[in-house]
């Protein structure tokens, strides 16, 4: 999730039982008036790209979306694919239901997976930072993975040159983990093979246009990463 006021007290931790209520229509209401305008399709279609980079010379590859919310970037893949999801709201599984019947879609505590396939393409967008065991997570993800399947993920960082404004603009009280891209990196590096980075600019100016600017080039300086890795095993 971008920047935002909390809806749900600093205390709560995403992915438990006890606060998946906290996600519901009315975070989404009063968080994300302006959801659609913050996910523009040419967005989407970047993160389409990093799949399609590992998943060349697979016929039908099978990809989950951990959080994918009401399932906006499910929608801009090619629906032959095998696609699943998985959100802690019951609202955003609802909304991605309507939206994506040809995907599987299951509302998801983080405990107990919920699917019994293994996957080729992980992706997480915006998340790990709402997520109390991120060691925990990674494992779960290493697990669902296919031998050489990748990870990929989003998340805002909270130093460099832009870290002061990031933390200025983040309103989003159940942001967790408030770290720097070193950080994310090593993490990366801990279960799986970092295959690559990027840096994003991004800002919603106006409430009306959507800046979304990738950039290798100036990714140490970058408000937001995506990253690429893919399962090793275990030596």
């Amino acid at each position: 999730m971008e920047y935002a006021s909390a809806y749900c007290q600093e205390e709560v931790l995403w992915l438990t039982p006890a606060n998946m209520g906290c996600f519901e229509e009315a975070y989404f209401q009063k968080n994300y008036v302006n959801y659609y305008r913050q996910n523009p399709v040419r967005k989407l279609m970047f993160y389409r790209t990093l799949v399609e980079s590992v998943v060349q010379g697979i016929e039908r590859p099978r990809l989950l979306d951990v959080g994918c919310a009401l399932g906006l970037f499910l929608g801009v893949l090619n629906p032959e694919w095998e696609l699943y999801g998985v959100d802690v709201s019951n609202f955003g599984i609802q909304k991605a239901k309507e939206a994506i019947p040809h995907a599987r879609l299951e509302v998801w505590d983080g405990t107990q997976v919920p699917f019994e396939e293994r996957f080729d393409v992980i992706v997480s967008f915006d998340v790990l930072e709402h997520v109390p065991d991120v060691n925990s997570l990674a494992s779960t993800i290493y697990s669902m993975l296919a031998w050489d399947g990748h990870f990929i993920f989003v998340v805002p960082v909270y130093d460099g040159p832009t870290g002061h404004a990031v933390r200025l603009l983040d309103r989003d009280q159940t942001h967790i983990h408030k770290k720097g891209r070193n950080f994310w990196l090593e993490w990366t590096r801990g279960r799986f093979t970092l295959v690559d980075w990027c840096g994003i600019y991004r800002l919603l100016i106006g409430g009306l246009y959507y800046v979304h600017i990738p950039s290798r080039r100036l990714r140490r300086f970058a408000p937001t990463i995506a990253v690429t890795a893919q399962k090793r095993k275990v030596q």
